[in-house]
C-alpha cells in the first residue's frame, strides 16, 4: 500500500467535523484519495469540499449576533 501524507492543503475530515471531532486527513498522491484514519472517511478533493460545505451549514450563523427573539 502506498504511504500516506498530509497534502498541499490540509482539509478535514467531514465527517469526523460533523461530530465535533478535528481530525485532519491523509492524502495518497499514488490515487489521488484523502483519507481519515479515525473514520474511514475516503475521497477525492471534488468529494471532500462538498462534503464540508454542507458542515458549513450548521455553523452559517455563527458570527450572527441575534437580539430579536420574536419569531
Amino acid at each position: 500500500m502506498a504511504q500516506l501524507a498530509k497534502g498541499k492543503l490540509n482539509y478535514r475530515c467531514p465527517s469526523c467535523f460533523m461530530r465535533d471531532y478535528d481530525i485532519d486527513m491523509f492524502y495518497d498522491k499514488d490515487t489521488k484519495i484523502y483519507r481519515c484514519i479515525r473514520c474511514q472517511f475516503r475521497g477525492d478533493e471534488k468529494k471532500v469540499l462538498e462534503w464540508n460545505e454542507m458542515v458549513r451549514k450548521r455553523y452559517g450563523d455563527m458570527y450572527t449576533r441575534f437580539t430579536n427573539f420574536e419569531f
